[in-house]
């Protein structure tokens, strides 16, 4: 399975050009509209406690390479590796290691083989309703990993030119008793049982049955 722990190489110091809507004035008049509920508000404020933490904490090089991801997301779990913070957040909870790398990991899954899409592309894609989308993934008939109040996202490499891709129903079936990310991981990861390729890789090329077996195998295993 993917442990994902994808650093990319950054000169010292790189420039971070923000445009003018991620401005420090503001992102800050969003914060104070966003502050409609006491909830909001102590979520808010323990927040920017805890950027203003890293911000004073991480040396000029970390902060660049924070800065230069891609995401707003992406900036905040890249701060969070760094190891003096790492180190920090252990001391009060020694399970902090683990969550991020959950995190890495999820973060890779929905982006891997071409990444991942909502709900109505999903149904586009497969010319239903979103209702329609919604009862096959309850059904485990399709792949749709939450993302909490944002919905679901549904990777791009289960879905073929007709539906879905051949085999894939049958090989849910085999992992019906893993959870969702899981399914994807095992998806897309090497499989001994399949000479090193990930069942993906076979099902691409028709090779549904020995995918099947291979789940099956998995699935009896618990996981393991």
């Amino acid at each position: 399975m993917y442990i994902v722990n994808e650093r990319q190489g950054t000169m010292a110091h790189p420039a971070v050009i923000l445009p003018r809507s991620s401005s420090l004035d503001a992102a800050m008049e969003r914060v104070q509209r966003s502050c409609t509920t006491p909830v909001r508000t102590i979520f808010l404020t323990r927040m920017l406690n805890a950027a203003t933490w890293l911000t004073e904490t991480l040396g000029e090089p970390e902060l660049s390479d924070a800065a230069a991801q891609r995401t707003d997301y992406g900036v905040l779990l890249r701060a969070l590796e760094a190891p003096e913070i790492v180190q920090t957040l252990m001391a009060d909870d020694p399970l902090a290691k683990a969550r991020l790398l959950g995190l890495e990991s999820k973060q890779f899954l929905l982006h891997a083989e071409g990444g991942s899409v909502p709900a109505e592309e999903a149904a586009r894609r497969l010319g239903l309703t979103r209702q329609g989308v919604d009862r096959r993934r309850r059904s485990g008939r399709l792949l749709g990993l939450t993302l909490g109040r944002r919905g679901y996202a549904y990777p791009v490499w289960q879905f073929g030119e007709m539906g879905t891709l051949p085999g894939l129903e049958k090989v849910l079936a085999a992992l019906r008793d893993l959870g969702p990310w899981s399914q994807v991981s095992w998806f897309i990861s090497p499989n001994t049982r399949l000479g090193g390729d990930s069942p993906l890789t076979r099902l691409r090329t028709g090779e549904v049955e020995p995918v099947v077996v291979a789940a099956r195998a998995y699935g009896e295993q618990g996981g393991a």
